[in-house]
C-alpha cells in the first residue's frame, strides 16, 4: 500500500467515527429533551391545577366569606358599603396571588428543555474542537 492510501483510510475512519458519535449524542440528547419536556409538562399540569384552584377558591370565598364577613363588619358598626369593599378586596387579593403563581409557572421559558439545549450546544462545541484538532 502507498502512504497516501493509509492516510485516506485513517481520515475516512476518523470521519466515520465522528459522524457516528454525533448521531449517538444527538439520539441521547433527544431522549433527554423528551424526558425534560415530560417533567415540564407535568409542572404545567400542576400550574393549571393551581389556576383552577384559584378560581374555585375565589368563588367559594366570595360566596361564603363575603356574606359572613360583611355581616360581621356591619354588626360591628361599619357601613354596609365599606364592609363589602374590605371583604371583597381581601378575597380578590388571595385569588390574584394564586393566579399569578400559576401564570408564572406556565411561561414558555419555564417549560423549555433548557438543560438539553445547553447539552447540545456543549456537544456541538466539543465536536467542533475535535474536528479542528
Amino acid at each position: 500500500m502507498q502512504p497516501g492510501q493509509t492516510d485516506l483510510r485513517g481520515s475516512a475512519s476518523l470521519l466515520t467515527d465522528i459522524v457516528s458519535q454525533i448521531g449517538r449524542i444527538l439520539r441521547k440528547e433527544a431522549a433527554l429533551a423528551r424526558a425534560e419536556m415530560g417533567e415540564n409538562l407535568s409542572r404545567a399540569g400542576v400550574a393549571i391545577g393551581l389556576l383552577v384552584g384559584a378560581v374555585v377558591l375565589a368563588l367559594v370565598a366570595l360566596i361564603s366569606l363575603a356574606g359572613a364577613g360583611i355581616a360581621a363588619l356591619v354588626a360591628a358598626g361599619w357601613a354596609l358599603h365599606w364592609a363589602a369593599l374590605i371583604i371583597g378586596g381581601g378575597v380578590a387579593l388571595v385569588a390574584t396571588l394564586l393566579a399569578a403563581k400559576g401564570i408564572h409557572d406556565l411561561k414558555p421559558e419555564r417549560l423549555a428543555p433548557t438543560r438539553s439545549i445547553e447539552n447540545v450546544k456543549r456537544d456541538v462545541q466539543v465536536m467542533k474542537e475535535r474536528i479542528n484538532a
